[in-house]
C-alpha cells in the first residue's frame, strides 16, 4: 500500500516469457499489493512462467488484441479493490522501480493519471529508440497537443498509473481492442477533465522487447489522428462519439 491506498500492478502480456521475470522481480514488492498478468493467447510459455512466479494470471483462449487485454487487466484490478492501478508492459523496456514514484503521485491526490515518459529527460534515442519511431512520436504528440489542448511530452508510453475513479468513469468499453486503445484512453482522460502528470522514465530497446512492425505503426498513427479529430468535433458540438460520452459503456457497465 501507499498512503493507505491499495496498489495493483497489471501486465498485458503477449509472448513475454523471456523478459517477464526481470520485470516482475524489479517491481517494488514492498508497496505492491497484487500483480495481475493477462496473457493474450501467447505462443510461448508466458502464462506458465507467470504462474511459476506466483503472479495471478488470466489467459485469453484466443488473441483479442492489446486493447482488449488492457480491458481485462483493469476489470480484474478493480475487482480486487484496487485504489491505484499501474500498467506496465512485461517486456522490461520500462523501469519497474518507478512504480512507487508513479503511484505516490496519485496517492497524494495531486494527479489522476501518471505517464512514464520516454521523452522527458532526452534519453529516448540513447536508450535505443529507433530514429523513425522517435520522429513519429514527436510529430504525433505535437499534433495531438495542438488539437486536444494538452501539453504532454508523449501519448504513446506503455507505462501508466491510474486512480480507481479514472478506470471506473471512462467509457473504456467503447475503445478499440487493438493498439489505438492507449491513445483513446489518454484523449478521454483529457476530455473528461482528469489531471495528467508525467515522470521521466529511462527505457531499453533490445531484441526481446516488444515492438509493433512498420505496417501496424502506420495503422496506429492513423488511429491517433482520427481520435484527435473525433475529440475536436465532439468539443465543438458537430459530432457525438460513444468514447466521449458520459453514458458510454464503462468497465462496470457494458
Amino acid at each position: 500500500m501507499i498512503l493507505g491506498k491499495k496498489l495493483v500492478v497489471v501486465m498485458p502480456a503477449y509472448n513475454a516469457e523471456k523478459t517477464l521475470r526481470q520485470t516482475y522481480t524489479g517491481l517494488p514488492h514492498e508497496y505492491v499489493d497484487d500483480v495481475i498478468l493477462v496473457d493474450d493467447a501467447s505462443r510461448d510459455d508466458t502464462a506458465a512462467r507467470a504462474q511459476g512466479l506466483g503472479i495471478a494470471t488470466i489467459v485469453h483462449k484466443e488473441n483479442k488484441g492489446y486493447g482488449a487485454n488492457q480491458k481485462t487487466c483493469y476489470r480484474a484490478a478493480l475487482g480486487t479493490g484496487a485504489d491505484i492501478v499501474v500498467m506496465i508492459h512485461p517486456d522490461y523496456q520500462y523501469s519497474p522501480r518507478l512504480v512507487t514514484a508513479m503511484a505516490s503521485m496519485i496517492a497524494s491526490e495531486q494527479y489522476d493519471v501518471i505517464l512514464g515518459s520516454r521523452i522527458l529527460g532526452g534519453q529516448a534515442l540513447k536508450g535505443g529508440m529507433p530514429l523513425y519511431k522517435y520522429i513519429a512520436n514527436r510529430l504525433l504528440t505535437f499534433v495531438e497537443n495542438l488539437i486536444v489542448g494538452a501539453k504532454l511530452s508523449e501519448y504513446h508510453s506503455g507505462f501508466r498509473a491510474f486512480s480507481r475513479e479514472v478506470l471506473e468513469r471512462l467509457p473504456l468499453e467503447e475503445n478499440d481492442d487493438d493498439f489505438v486503445f492507449d491513445n483513446e484512453m489518454l484523449v478521454q482522460t483529457v476530455f473528461f477533465g482528469f489531471r495528467i502528470g508525467e515522470i521521466s522514465c529511462p527505457t531499453r530497446y533490445f531484441e526481446d522487447a516488444s515492438s509493433i512492425n512498420f505496417r501496424r505503426s502506420m495503422k496506429y498513427g492513423m488511429g491517433v489522428l482520427i481520435t484527435s479529430f473525433k475529440f475536436a468535433l465532439q468539443k465543438i458540438g458537430l459530432r457525438s462519439y460513444p468514447l466521449f460520452s458520459g453514458s458510454g459503456r464503462t468497465l462496470n457497465r457494458n
